[in-house]
């Protein structure tokens, strides 16, 4: 891959095994990365690794140039103000970026999650510090980095718009394993309007000045069913949504993402992943 063009790929499903089906999936639909669950994404069971199966899937990875991110769970809620909730977070936080560095996982995705209480937004912020510094200071230079997914602003989100990130940031003390995952669905269901001709450009340069392009890791490349500022998280295949194609060719161009792999999270499987990886290929020139 040229370091001047961010990979395209999509999250892939792991069920009958992440070196089997996963990386058949992968071939199947050409992609130049993948996204893993590496747990149940609706529950909080933290299994044994397989040593043998994860060495399987890190080699043929390897041999096929194939960056790898996972999503850990989507229970996490690093801000809520119930107890076992927020504790298990951690807990689900920590054993997903040790499984990220396992499978030889460049980024572990989170999403920013909610307070759920307007007045527990003060001591969200706290937890999060307190309860993420010690999991991110045991961090080693080959750990993935913990990915930020700002979600679509509904209720008590922690982050509505991008500009909350700043408060996230700061209580994660910016630190240097700590990056963002930027959803297009999200950002445009938060009221950032990326389908007008140079709003994608414009939301792109709202984030690097809010987190530095260096901490722009991943983008999630999905469609909205629904309208800009709907406050509605429901992906659609590209082209087929509020947003349309040509953003996606702004996005490409964006010299902030260079590094970042756009991942599809559209309806479908491979048949319509595979021509998703291909369009995108081709805005990407």
């Amino acid at each position: 891959m040229s370091a001047t063009r961010p990979r395209i790929g999509a999250h892939v499903p792991t069920t009958g095994g992440m070196a089997k089906r996963s990386i058949a999936y992968a071939k199947e639909i050409k992609a130049e990365a993948i996204q893993v669950f590496a747990s149940n994404p609706r529950g909080w069971a933290m299994p044994e690794a397989n040593v043998d199966a994860d060495e399987a899937f890190r080699s043929l990875a390897a041999d096929l140039d194939i960056a790898t991110y996972v999503h850990a769970p989507f229970l996490i809620n690093l801000g809520s103000p119930t107890v076992g909730t927020y504790e298990n977070s951690l807990a689900s936080t920590a054993y997903s970026l040790k499984r990220g560095k396992e499978i030889g996982a460049l980024g572990v995705v989170i999403h920013t999650g909610s307070a759920v209480d307007v007045n527990h937004v003060a001591n969200a912020w706290k937890q999060i510090h307190e309860g993420m510094m010690p999991i991110l200071n045991a961090l080693s230079d080959d750990s993935p980095t913990l990915l930020l997914e700002p979600t679509a602003g509904q209720g008590q989100s922690l982050v509505k718009r991008l500009e909350d990130l700043t408060n996230y940031l700061e209580a994660l003390e910016y630190h240097p394993k700590v990056g963002i995952c930027l959803d297009t669905c999200h950002v445009f269901a938060a009221g950032h309007d990326i389908a007008t001709k140079g709003g994608m450009t414009q939301t792109l340069d709202l984030l690097v000045s809010i987190a530095g392009a260096e901490r722009i890791q991943l983008i999630h490349a999905n469609d909205s069913m629904d309208v800009c500022g709907a406050l509605k998280d429901r992906h659609q295949s590209i082209g087929d949504g509020k947003i349309g194609v040509d953003p996606f060719k702004e996005l490409l161009a964006h010299p902030s993402i260079v590094n970042a792999p756009l991942i599809l999270e559209t309806p479908g499987q491979e048949p319509e992943h595979g021509k998703e990886v291909a369009l995108l290929k081709k805005l990407r020139g």
